[in-house]
């Protein structure tokens, strides 16, 4: 029989946070403007789905150019073109770490703190270069986050299993007794799965939701009836 869970750790982007304009169609047609960069808002959303395909790599060593080229294809694929294209990208990859340009979901401060409330410890595990410090202080979580492992620092991309080990080791916990949740089923679950963590997908699109083999939920709030 498996421990009652312990600890529940959470990717942070688009799990717990997500992006406001500057990250969408707008604040890059901003952002390119000031780099004399000519671009289509509207194309935004049809980027961003191409720009994807440059993330799906099997990469575990944290490269910041992955994400610059990620960003840099999102540029291109808004029809920016010429010798800056590289410059822009890099400075949105800087802005990207900054807290202020996000927004926690409506649902996600209350279900931390319910956790919390049931004696449950909580972990932040993200791929991102953002300070974890900064997350907690931004967005108010005192006292609520018992370990944070940030790929940047670690050195270790998720999946890789040394990442979800150095957040259980914070937080004191064995595998077994913890949880993880996030939107990544390849990132986020399925690593967690193979250093014997249990997993749950975060799926807030429409739609049915997928058969993965693990509970999956729409939101947050689904959450706490599953523990």
């Amino acid at each position: 029989m498996s421990p009652a869970t312990q600890a529940v750790f959470f990717d942070v982007d688009f799990t717990l946070i997500y992006p406001g304009p500057t990250f969408q169609g707008v604040g890059y047609r901003e952002s390119c403007e000031r780099h004399g960069i000519a671009v289509d808002e509207a194309r935004y959303d049809a980027a961003v789905r191409a720009a994807l395909a440059s993330l799906d790599h099997e990469q575990v060593v944290y490269d910041h150019e992955i994400f610059v080229r990620y960003t840099r294809c999102i540029i291109e694929g808004m029809g920016g073109t010429g010798d800056r294209v590289d410059a822009c990208a890099r400075e949105m990859y800087v802005q990207w770490a900054a807290c202020h340009h996000f927004h926690l979901y409506d649902e996600a401060e209350a279900v931390l703190r319910e956790l919390a409330a049931r004696q449950l410890k909580i972990g932040l595990i993200s791929n991102s270069h953002r300070s974890m410090d900064e997350f907690v202080e931004h967005f108010q979580l005192h006292g609520l986050v018992a370990a944070a492992v940030s790929s940047a620092d670690h050195g270790y991309l998720k999946p890789h299993p040394s990442i979800f080990e150095a957040a259980l080791t914070q937080a004191g916990v064995e595998a077994r007794a913890s949880l993880m949740v996030g939107d990544s089923l390849a990132h986020d679950v399925q690593g967690a799965r193979a250093v014997g963590m249990r997993g749950v997908l975060l799926h807030r699109g429409g739609g049915p939701l997928p058969d993965v083999g693990v509970p999956v939920i729409r939101n947050l709030t689904d959450l706490p009836p599953l523990l």
